[in-house]
């Protein structure tokens, strides 16, 4: 509300790390491998994701390719249109990002948040999360910090 907010979710786990990349907005913040078994999310100028092992690149590559935004906590939920998790994981509240890459260039993106761990809801594995982004047809979706940060703001509303 301070910000005039429309729309707000919790993100990433960067805060808490001592290490691992961070780019907000094109600009390098921290570059260092969180040496994590995770990938991050890159988003690039264009709106596209791709994910990506920080051990595979540096901050500055991934800028200088076009990459405006990091994500890193995950997993990486589906790929190539692909689920790429397993089945293992206890239902939590989860909240998960997505893209839908149309023929005609242009993208869409979803989020997720599931409620969990209350007497309406026990939350999604990373497995249902996946089924469900899949269902709407993405290309590449990601899981996000979840838990108890779970959380959506949408026109003044939790």
């Amino acid at each position: 509300q301070q910000n005039n907010a429309i729309f707000a979710i919790n993100g990433d786990y960067y805060g808490a790390n001592q290490s691992g990349y961070v780019i907000k907005n094109g600009q390098v913040y921290r570059d260092t491998d969180r040496n994590s078994d995770y990938e991050d999310l890159a988003v690039y100028s264009d709106g596209s994701f791709k994910t990506f092992k920080e051990s595979d690149t540096t901050a500055q590559k991934l800028v200088d390719s076009g990459v405006v935004n990091t994500f890193a906590f995950g997993p990486t939920l589906v790929e190539n249109g692909k689920i790429a998790v397993g089945r293992a994981m206890a239902d939590n509240p989860r909240t998960a990002i997505g893209v839908i890459e149309e023929s005609d260039g242009s993208v869409h993106y979803i989020v997720i948040v599931s409620d969990g761990r209350t007497s309406e809801s026990s939350g999604l594995t990373l497995y249902e999360m996946a089924e469900l982004m899949k269902s709407y047809g993405v290309t590449t979706a990601y899981n996000l910090d979840g838990g108890g940060s779970s959380t959506m703001y949408f026109n003044g509303q939790v």
